[in-house]
């Protein structure tokens, strides 16, 4: 195995797929593996509907923020970002602050 992404559609908001973790083995990096991954989640028929891509990103997960602009762009599709759970708030100054990221509306289908 060299990649996986996991993932759901909130029960709450159905029109969107919440990306929880994405991992590329090494070996595979620089191959667009991961925004493959997500194209082929976002492709399948359980996915009808789903209309913007969410996920948390801490500020200095560079690679995270490339994949996810770079999808952003691919799509022609606007990326907003809001802290959604906060350093001294949520974490008691024990983790970074994670900023929510809204990607959308994607083209359909998504892929395209």
């Amino acid at each position: 195995m060299v990649g996986w992404v996991s993932g759901y559609r909130p029960p709450a908001a159905s029109d969107k797929f919440f990306v929880w973790q994405v991992a590329v083995s090494s070996a595979a990096r620089g191959q667009r593996l991961a925004g493959r991954m997500i194209e082929a989640l976002l492709a399948r028929p359980q996915q009808a509907g789903v209309t913007h891509l969410t996920t948390t990103i801490t500020q200095d997960n560079h690679a995270s923020w490339g994949l996810f602009e770079g999808l952003a762009r691919r799509w022609g599709a606007s990326i907003d970002k809001s802290a959604r759970f906060e350093r001294n708030r949520h974490f008691a100054g024990a983790h970074a602050t994670e900023w929510q990221t809204c990607i959308g509306p994607l083209p359909t289908p998504a892929h395209s």
